[in-house]
């Protein structure tokens, strides 16, 4: 797939962002978030299912499949045929979302032959957005108004990834809902090898987006993460320089896999 093509798809995955995010801040404002649970135990809200339905509103006469959070799951069977796909989370944090702490957001990721190649990432509270193509970079908008689909005059006031930092001590972020016994002996042995260490909490695809804009050095990931909570964050953290590979080893993470469980990795810059 050629840039020009990427480039469209992009500014329609920007779209469906801001509908999604416009759809669940609806339901953010209100009094009743109509909580339920899947068959996981992990809750699902009618912020979740709308916004799945903004996003799919948008792309889903793009010829090209989508792999959704809340969308039907096709065997593998079916899947593997897929040279590209989309990979969606239309709500992520739920749990922060419920908290009501703000650190939610919306992942559109464009995979192609099982690599993230354009990322977005939207925080509908702070109308903030992160975007990035493999050729064009990763970049951040602080206050997105107005969305008019020149990705060329977003491109011109924002923020390329990576943002230039001085800082002496490493700082390590990690999942505000899901630390771990392994994840807090990761960051231990850190503490061991380096002089100054700091942790920084922070929920949903956020944590990559500050690994993206060079806001923290490593994420380390143990435990249960899904491909839609991380293909869009590791596209941009990728155009950003960064790497997110699997746990002792210098291998990517895949994407549209059989089992669309990640395995445990480590995002740094």
């Amino acid at each position: 797939m050629n840039f020009i093509r990427r480039k469209k798809l992009l500014i329609e995955a920007i779209s469906a962002s801001l509908l999604a995010g416009e759809e669940i801040l609806k339901v953010y404002q209100s009094e009743d978030f109509e909580i339920q649970l899947k068959s996981d135990n992990t809750p699902l809200t009618i912020a979740d299912q709308r916004a799945h339905n903004a996003i799919v509103s948008v792309i889903e006469n793009l010829g090209i499949p989508i792999l959704s959070e809340e969308g039907e799951h096709l065997n593998y069977e079916e899947r593997q045929k897929w040279e590209q796909c989309w990979i969606v989370d239309p709500l992520d944090g739920t749990k922060e979302f419920i908290k009501r702490n703000d650190e939610f957001t919306v992942n559109i990721a464009l995979v192609i032959k099982e690599t993230p190649v354009v990322g977005v990432i939207y925080v509908p509270v702070y109308e903030q957005l992160y975007f990035a193509d493999m050729e064009l970079g990763a970049y951040r908008v602080d206050k997105i108004r107005d969305w008019d689909k020149d990705l060329d005059a977003l491109v011109q006031k924002a923020h390329k990834l990576p943002l230039a930092q001085n800082r002496n001590e490493t700082l390590i972020v990690g999942s505000r809902s899901h630390m771990n016994e392994e994840t807090k002996q990761f960051i231990e042995n850190w503490k061991q090898d380096k002089k100054e260490v700091k942790l920084i909490s922070k929920g949903s695809s956020l944590k990559l987006c500050m690994i993206a804009e060079n806001g923290a050095d490593v994420y380390p990931r143990f435990g249960p993460i899904m491909e839609w909570d991380t293909a869009a964050g590791h596209a941009i953290v990728k155009a950003s320089g960064g790497k997110v590979l699997q746990y002792n080893t210098n291998i990517e993470l895949k994407y549209n896999k059989k089992d669309l469980m990640n395995p445990s990795f480590i995002c740094t810059r």
